[in-house]
């Protein structure tokens, strides 16, 4: 078993690379937040040169963001620091690619502020209503299917299941289409590593085949949808009209892409993490246990922090700035590593510390305050809570057998695998 996430991080030797993927990103966890602990304490605002990624040109570098004021400071100032280069990429890409692949979180205002106010017609409080009936409908059959079997892999037999039967389901994609939509979001999402992508493929190309294929699913749907409306978000979508505007069949695409890639990361690694958390930390698995009710929101935050799933975000700066005391020049590009200022002393009483019972968290895990702040977050913790709660009243004792087989990534801190065991039990019907 893993080192306890209680014990503190060794110290970091010399300056952290966070541009290099062998030392630093393939680290062990408590390395990676010794090395940004180093950073917050010498360099806070640290200059990187860039990482070189398959066949695209190595780009002029990247400021490195890892204190969570200045993540913040810049999440609130988006005329400065734009999105619309790019929020997922270090390296540039074509603006078609972005778009593509980020829909609205690759955009600037008004662009952004369109997108969005048509996208939320699909988001009603009467429709997030239902998905909460969903939820525990499928949370409850997940655990019905492996609750028999005693062990199992938590990510591809639990975690990964309920986002993206959500996601698929609100959509209106058929069940018999989910396996088809997690291969191609794993392609998309882990495109890096050799389990999704083997090494010596092109990646741009696995990238565009596995983003058109999803790409072409939802557009089949959406001119169904037309002339067949029904009560999923799709129909609401394609039918849905905001100053007499709707969303082009390109932009419902790219809508969906980011659904099934960023709707469905979060919810998958964090509950993964926090299966792992939970074996590492039994005291906190008590603590939990005693008074599910009152315990499973905070707990549910602080897996969230913990973990950090999504990274690091890009900005591009518009014009001069000055942030955190350092000078900063137009065009420059900055990381905001969520995951660093997720582990901020200054914020965080003992932050690698795991603490259910954390209050205040004022974690960024969901990405910062402003227009780009994760339209999704509340769904996502509603799918943790019902999810964890199945967990944790049906299979108490469920824990990982094996250390989690990490995503070889620099963006999504992701489980692959996670084997655990538990005392079996009986389905619900």
């Amino acid at each position: 078993m893993a080192t306890p996430t209680t014990a503190h991080p060794p110290t970091w030797p010399g300056r952290p690379n966070l541009s290099d993927m062998e030392s630093f990103w393939r680290a062990p966890i408590a390395e990676r937040a010794a090395g940004f602990a180093a950073l917050r304490e010498r360099e806070p605002i640290a200059f990187y040169e860039e990482p070189q990624f398959s066949i695209l040109p190595t780009g002029p570098g990247y400021w490195a963001l890892t204190r969570l004021d200045d993540v913040v400071e810049a999440s609130r100032t988006p005329s400065i620091f734009t999105s619309g280069s790019g929020s997922t990429s270090i390296t540039d890409m074509p603006p078609e690619f972005n778009e593509f692949f980020g829909s609205m979180i690759n955009m600037d205002d008004p662009r952004h502020a369109r997108l969005r106010r048509i996208v939320s017609r699909g988001f009603t409080p009467r429709r997030l209503s239902l998905l909460t009936e969903d939820v525990h409908r499928v949370a409850t059959q997940i655990v019905d299917d492996v609750i028999e079997k005693g062990e199992c892999d938590a990510v591809t037999e639990i975690s990964a299941k309920l986002p993206l039967a959500i996601v698929c389901d609100m959509m209106g994609v058929p069940a018999s289409q989910y396996d088809f939509v997690f291969d191609r979001s794993n392609i998309v999402l882990g495109a890096g590593d050799p389990e999704y992508v083997p090494e010596g493929s092109d990646i741009i190309t696995a990238l565009l085949t596995a983003g058109g294929e999803l790409a072409e699913l939802m557009k089949d749907l959406g001119r169904h949808r037309v002339e067949n409306p029904t009560d999923d978000v799709t129909s609401a979508l394609v039918n849905a009209q905001i100053d007499g505007e709707r969303l082009t069949p390109d932009e419902l695409a790219s809508f969906f892409i980011l659904l099934v890639v960023a709707g469905n990361e979060t919810t998958r690694n964090a509950t993964s993490w926090g299966l792992h958390l939970l074996t590492e930390n039994p005291e906190q698995r008590a603590a939990w246990l005693a008074d599910l009710d009152r315990v499973t929101p905070t707990a549910v935050e602080e897996i969230v922090r913990w973990a950090s799933p999504v990274i690091f975000m890009r900005r591009t700066l518009a014009s001069d700035a000055v942030l955190g005391g350092q000078p900063m020049s137009a065009g420059e590009k900055v990381l905001l590593f969520y995951w660093a200022a997720n582990r901020d002393p200054k914020h965080f009483t003992d932050p690698d510390r795991f603490d259910v019972l954390r209050s205040p968290n004022p974690h960024v895990g969901f990405g910062g305050p402003g227009p780009h702040f994760c339209m999704g977050a509340h769904l996502a913790r509603r799918e943790m809570s019902v999810m964890f709660r199945e967990l944790l009243t049906r299979v108490p004792d469920i824990h990982a057998t094996g250390e989690p087989q990490r995503l070889q990534s620099m963006f999504i801190n992701g489980i692959k695998h996670l084997p655990v065991s538990f005392t079996p039990g009986r389905r619900s019907s």
